[in-house]
C-alpha cells in the first residue's frame, strides 16, 4: 500500500526505532543473533531488521512483555546470565567455560530456542520465545525496499503487483465532506471545518475548538458509516470521528507491512494479555467493512427475532504534531462506534459504571490448518494470493444438530503467514516458507460460549469455554479433512511441535489416526507442551443489549441505561455472537438504531 510514500515511512521508522529501542541498544548483538537463529542467515537486510523487530515489539506489545524480553536480553549478554537462562547448553570444557549467548554456535543457539519454545518451568522464556518469532518473522517478511521488493520474495513464490498512482487530480468519493486533520495545522483547521458547514468557535482559554451539531459519531465502520448516513439522509448535522487514515481504491497496493499498519488496530498485531489471540480489528474510514476479506453473510435466522444522566457530546485529541488544539463536540446525542475492543474503554474513560460495559466480549475463535499443493497438480494452478478470498463456507453439522462451527479460507501475506507457522527449527521454517505460495490455508471460527473482557484500550483478557474447543477441535479435523479431499499432498496445523501428515499414498485408517491427534491446545500463556496461536477477526457484545440494566449495558434502542442521549451502534451491542461473519447483521442493526434516533429527533425527545 502507498508505495510511492514507503521510502519516507521506511527511513522514518529507522528514526523512530532507534529513538524508541534504547533500552534494546546495549543488547542488540544478543536481539540480531536471535532473529538470525529464528530466519537463519543471512537476513539479506544489513542490519535493520533487529532494529524494526525492536521497534514493533515495543509498539504491539504491552509494556510488562517489553521489560521481560528486554531482560532476558541483558542476561544473555552476559555469562552468568546465559548459564541461568540456558543451563548446560552453554557450558565447555575449554575456557571460558561459560559461554555468552553471541559467543554460542549456531546449533546450541538453535537448541536453546527449541527449549524455550517447549518449556512449562520458566513460561517467561516461552513469552520471549513468542514475542522474538512474531516480531522477527513479520519484520522479515513485511519489509520492502524503494521498489516495492524483498529478498525472501521470490524464494518463496511471492510478489507484489506494481500499481501506479491513479488518483491524483480524481476527486475522492468523500471529498466534499471530509477534513484529514494530518494535512491541517492550528490555522488552517478551523477554516476548513467551516468550509464543510460546521459550526466552530475558538476557546482560547480551554485550547479547544468548539463545534455544534446534532449528532456526533465516534468510528466510521459497519456500524458508524451506515448510522451517519441514515442519520445525516434524515436532515440531522452529523460529524464522524475516525482515528484511522481515508483511502480510496486506487491507494492499494500488496504491500502487506503498510497496509496492515494503516486499515488495522495496531499494526494487525493486537494481542490478547496472555497471547493467546491476536485480534484483527479495522482502524481506518469504513473500519472493518474495508478488510472484511469480501465475506458477506446473512444473518442466519435460527434464533428467531431477538430518567438518566445525559451525554452533551466528545472531546477528542488530535493526533498531529501541527496542531496541538482538542475539539469539543457539543452534540443532543452522542454514538460510539468505535467498534468491540473500542467502545467499552471509551465509555468506561467518560464515567459510564453498568458493570455490562466491556463485559461479555466474544471472539469468534478461530485455528488454521494448511495444505501443501505442489506444482505438479496441474489440474491446480496459481498461487494462494491470487484470485478470490472467502467464496464459499462449509457448516460442520456435529451430533446435534445446532452448528456452532464453520469453515473458511484465510487469506494471508507470507508475514502473516509466518507469524502463526510452527517453528521448530530454522532449516524447517524455510522448508515451510519455500511452499508458502503453493501453501491453502483454512480455518475453523466457532459461535463460541466462552466470553472475555476489555474495559481498558489494549487489554484483552478471554477465556475458552470447554465446548468451545470440542467444537474447534470437531472443525479443524473437518478442515483437515477438506484439504485433503481437494489434492493437498501434506496437511498440517499451526500447533508448536510442527503437527503435519502427508497424504499421499497413505491408508485412510492412517489419516484417522492422524486426526485423533489433532486437539485444539491452549496458548502460549499455558504450562502445556505444545500450544497454538488463536486468531480473531469478529469482535462483539462487549456493550450488549439489554432488557433492564441488570442485563445489558445499553437498551433495544441501543441506549445507554446511564446517559440519555448516548447511544451504541457497533458490534458491541450483539448479545451473543452470532453464527456467522457479523458484517451485515451489524450494519441490519446499525440500520435499525439510527432509524430510532431519526425518529427520536422528530419526536424531539433531545430538544433539552
Amino acid at each position: 500500500m502507498f508505495s510511492k510514500e514507503h521510502k519516507f515511512y521506511q527511513q522514518l521508522a529507522s528514526l523512530r526505532f532507534r529513538a524508541r529501542t534504547v533500552e534494546f541498544v546495549p543488547y542488540n548483538q544478543s536481539l540480531k543473533l536471535l532473529s538470525e537463529q529464528l530466519i537463519l542467515p543471512p537476513l539479506g537486510a544489513g542490519d535493520q531488521p533487529p532494529y524494526f523487530t525492536a521497534e514493533l515489539l515495543v509498539k504491539r506489545a504491552i509494556p510488562k512483555a517489553v521489560f521481560i524480553v528486554s531482560l532476558v536480553l541483558k542476561f544473555l549478554s552476559t555469562r552468568l546470565g546465559t548459564l541461568l537462562l540456558c543451563g548446560h547448553l552453554c557450558l565447555d570444557w575449554k575456557w571460558p567455560f561459560v559461554h555468552k549467548f553471541a559467543e554460542l554456535p549456531l546449533k546450541k543457539r538453535e537448541a536453546i530456542l527449541q527449549k524455550w519454545s517447549r518449556g512449562t518451568f520458566l513460561l517467561p522464556l516461552r513469552t520471549v520465545f513468542f514475542l522474538l518469532k512474531v516480531t522477527s518473522f513479520y519484520t522479515f517478511f513485511s519489509l520492502a525496499d524503494e521498489n516495492s521488493q524483498n529478498s525472501a520474495w521470490e524464494a518463496i513464490g511471492y510478489h507484489v503487483e506494481a500499481v501506479e498512482n491513479s488518483t491524483e487530480g480524481n476527486e475522492r468519493p468523500l471529498e466534499k465532506g471530509i477534513v484529514e486533520t494530518m494535512n491541517q495545522s492550528e490555522s488552517t483547521l478551523k477554516e476548513s471545518l467551516i468550509q464543510k458547514g460546521i459550526h466552530v468557535t475558538d476557546d482560547p482559554k480551554a485550547n479547544t475548538l468548539k463545534i455544534k451539531c446534532d449528532v456526533v459519531i465516534v468510528g466510521s465502520g459497519c456500524g458508524g458509516g451506515v448510522a451517519a448516513a441514515v442519520l445525516a439522509n434524515s436532515g440531522l448535522k452529523v460529524v464522524v470521528l475516525e482515528k484511522g487514515h481515508y483511502f480510496v481504491p486506487e491507494d492499494y497496493s500488496g504491500l502487506e507491512g503498510p497496509s496492515m499498519n494503516e486499515l488495522y488496530a495496531s499494526g494487525g498485531i493486537f494481542p490478547s494479555l496472555d497471547g493467546k489471540f491476536i485480534c484483527l480489528a479495522g482502524s481506518t474510514v469504513g473500519g472493518g467493512s474495508a478488510v472484511n476479506w469480501s465475506a458477506s453473510i446473512r444473518t442466519p435466522h435460527h434464533n428467531g427475532k431477538i430518567k438518566r444522566k445525559k451525554c452533551v457530546g466528545v472531546i477528542a485529541n488530535i493526533e498531529s504534531k501541527n496542531i496541538k488544539k482538542k475539539l469539543h463536540i457539543e452534540a443532543k446525542v452522542s454514538v460510539s462506534s468505535c467498534g468491540a475492543l473500542f467502545t467499552p474503554p471509551l465509555l468506561v474513560s467518560s464515567g459510564l459504571k453498568n458493570k455490562n460495559v466491556g463485559r461479555n466480549l466474544h471472539l469468534h475463535p478461530v485455528l488454521f490448518a494448511w495444505g501443501y499443493f505442489p506444482e505438479s497438480l496441474s489440474e491446480l494452478k496459481g498461487k494462494n494470493f491470487e484470485g478470490g478470498i472467502i467464496t464459499s463456507i462449509h457448516k460442520v453439522v456435529t451430533q446435534e444438530s445446532n452448528f456452532r462451527t464453520i469453515v473458511e479460507t484465510a487469506g494471508f501475506g507470507p508475514a502473516s503467514f509466518a507469524v502463526f507457522l510452527p517453528w521448530t527449527s530454522g532449516h524447517d521454517m524455510k522448508d515451510r516458507m519455500a511452499k508458502y505460495s503453493r501453501t491453502a490455508m483454512l480455518f475453523s471460527l466457532v459461535r463460541d460460549l466462552g466470553s472475555g473482557e476489555v474495559k481498558e484500550e489494549g487489554r484483552i483478557k478471554y477465556g475458552l469455554h470447554g465446548l468451545d474447543k470440542e467444537n474447534l477441535k470437531a472443525g479443524l479435523r473437518e478442515t483437515l479433512r477438506i484439504l485433503i479431499a481437494a489434492g493437498a499432498v501434506e496437511v498440517g496445523t499451526f500447533q508448536s511441535d510442527g503437527q503435519r501428515f502427508s497424504s499421499k499414498g497413505t491408508k485412510n485408517e492412517d489419516l484417522e489416526e492422524f486426526l485423533e491427534t489433532v486437539m485444539a491446545v491452549e496458548g502460549p500463556g499455558s504450562t502445556e507442551k505444545y500450544w497454538t496461536m488463536y486468531c480473531s477477526a469478529h469482535q462483539m457484545s462487549s456493550c450488549r443489549m439489554g432488557a433492564n440494566e441488570e442485563d445489558g449495558a445499553v437498551d433495544e434502542n441501543g441506549e445507554s441505561w446511564e446517559a440519555k442521549g448516548l447511544f451504541v451502534c457497533d458490534g458491541s451491542v450483539l448479545p451473543t455472537a452470532l453464527g456467522v461473519n457479523p458484517m451485515i447483521t451489524i450494519e441490519s442493526i446499525a440500520y435499525c438504531i439510527s432509524n430510532r434516533i431519526a425518529e427520536s429527533f422528530k419526536e424531539e425527545k433531545f430538544s433539552s
